[in-house]
C-alpha cells in the first residue's frame, strides 16, 4: 500500500512514520509543512492517507481555522488527483468541545468525512486522547515532556493535580494504523488512567535512580513508557553513565545493571576487530552496552535524521550507554583484539514479538 502520510516530522507523525517502518511493508510519502505547497503532487498515486497534520498553537481564528484550511487543501489536493484513497484522520477527543482547538479538529473532520462521502472512499476517525512519548517538546506537545524537563533540569514545576488518561504516542501511531483496515469509521483508543502528580513522581524518582545507571521499577507499561520518554530527552547529553569499579587485591567488581523491579535478560558477546553488531532499532525495548574488554565505538541515528551520534568506550572504564527507541544503533569493535561486551533487556526475548528491526546506522 502506498500511504500519504501528513505532520510526518511532527511528534504523532515522525512515531507514526516509525512504526510503519517497523511493522508494514507500506510506501510511505511522508509530507510536512515544507512540502505542503506540493501537496497534490505527492497525493497522487496514493492508496490512502493518514493526515495527522494539525495547528494547536496560534490565536484561537488562528487554530480553528489552521485546521480546517490543512483538511481543505488535502481535500483539493485528491480532487485534483481523481483518485478516492482511504482517509484515517488523527482527530482529538477535544473536538466539539467548544475549544478553538476542539472545533478547529471537530470542523476539519466533517470536512473530511463529506468528501470521502463524495469521492466514494473510506473514512476513518481517530480519536485520541492525551499523547505523551519520546522526543516530545516541553511546553508544546505534553504536559508530560515539561515535567522530563523540569527533573533533568531540577526544576520544580507548578503542579495542579487532576485525574487524567494518558496514551503514549506509539499506541496511537497503532490506532492510525488499524485505521488502514477497520470497516468501522471511528477508532477511540484508550488511554491509561492516573494522574498529574503521579506522572510527575514518577518521573523524578526514576531520573533520581537513573541519573547513575540503575533501573527504576518497570512493572506496567505505563511506566516503561514513562521511562523511555526519560531516557530520550536524557540523550545523548547524559552518557555515557560511568561505573565505578570496586578493586582489591583480589581484582576488581563491576555493577553493570541495578534493576528496581521487573524483567530482564543479560547476555554477553564477543566480536572480532573490525567486526559490527547491531544495526537495528526498537520500538519499545531497554537495550544497555557495556563493553567489558577491548576497545569499541557505540553509534547511533534517530529515524529518519542524519546526524549521527558515536561513543567511544573500552574495558579499561566500563560505561552504559543506553539505546534510545527508535534510534538505529550499532557497537565495532575498534581495537586490535577481542571485544567482549555484555547487553541487557528489560525483558525476556518473545520470537515472536522481537522488537528488533534492520536499519543501518549510515545512511
Amino acid at each position: 500500500m502506498k500511504i500519504l502520510l501528513t505532520g510526518a516530522a511532527g511528534f504523532l507523525g515522525w512515531h507514526t512514520r516509525a512504526r510503519l517502518r517497523a511493522l508494514t511493508e507500506h510506501e510511505v510519502v511522508a509530507v510536512d509543512r515544507d512540502e505542503w505547497a506540493d501537496l497534490a503532487t505527492y497525493a497522487a498515486g496514493v492508496d490512502a492517507i493518514i493526515h495527522v497534520a494539525g495547528v494547536n498553537r496560534g490565536s484561537d481564528a488562528e487554530v480553528v481555522q489552521g485546521n480546517i484550511d490543512l483538511a481543505q487543501d488535502l481535500i483539493e489536493a485528491l480532487r485534483a488527483s481523481g483518485l478516492a484513497p482511504r482517509i484515517v484522520y488523527a482527530d482529538s477527543i477535544q473536538a466539539g468541545n467548544g475549544s478553538p482547538y476542539g472545533v478547529g479538529k471537530g470542523a476539519a473532520s466533517d470536512l473530511l468525512a463529506r468528501a470521502a462521502d463524495d469521492l466514494g472512499s473510506a473514512y476513518v476517525d481517530v480519536r485520541l486522547p492525551n499523547l505523551f512519548g519520546e522526543h516530545g517538546l516541553p511546553r508544546y506537545n505534553s504536559f508530560v515532556a515539561t515535567f522530563v524537563h523540569a527533573v533533568i533540569s531540577g526544576e520544580v514545576p507548578q503542579i495542579v493535580d487532576r485525574p487524567v488518561d494518558l496514551l503514549h504516542v506509539q499506541s496511537a501511531a497503532q490506532a492510525l494504523m488499524d485505521g488502514l483496515t477497520t470497516t468501522e469509521t471511528r477508532l477511540e483508543p484508550a488511554g491509561t488512567p492516573t494522574t498529574v502528580q503521579v506522572v510527575y513522581d514518577t518521573l523524578r524518582a526514576s531520573d533520581e535512580l537513573y541519573a547513575g545507571g540503575d533501573i527504576p521499577p518497570l512493572l506496567t507499561d505505563l511506566s516503561i513508557d514513562l521511562f523511555n520518554t526519560l531516557r530520550a530527552a536524557r540523550f545523548p547529553a547524559h552518557y555515557p553513565i560511568p561505573l565505578t569499579a570496586r578493586t582489591d587485591d583480589r581484582g576488581s567488581l563491576v555493577e553493570v545493571v541495578r534493576a528496581h523491579g521487573g524483567q530482564g535478560q543479560t547476555f554477553v558477546s564477543t566480536t572480532k576487530p573490525g567486526v559490527t553488531r547491531g544495526e537495528h532499532f526498537h520500538l519499545r525495548k531497554i537495550e544497555r552496552f557495556v563493553v567489558l574488554k577491548g576497545e569499541a565505538r557505540i553509534s547511533l541515528r534517530r529515524m529518519f535524521a542524519d546526524e549521527v551520534v558515536s561513543f567511544d568506550v573500552n574495558g579499561d572504564a566500563p560505561a552504559i550507554v543506553d539505546m534510545p527507541t527508535m534510534w538505529a544503533h550499532n557497537i565495532t569493535n575498534t581495537g586490535t583484539g577481542e571485544l567482549t561486551t555484555l547487553f541487557w533487556t528489560h525483558e525476556l526475548f518473545d520470537p515472536t514479538r522481537p522488537d528488533t528491526f534492520p536499519e543501518a546506522v549510515a545512511r
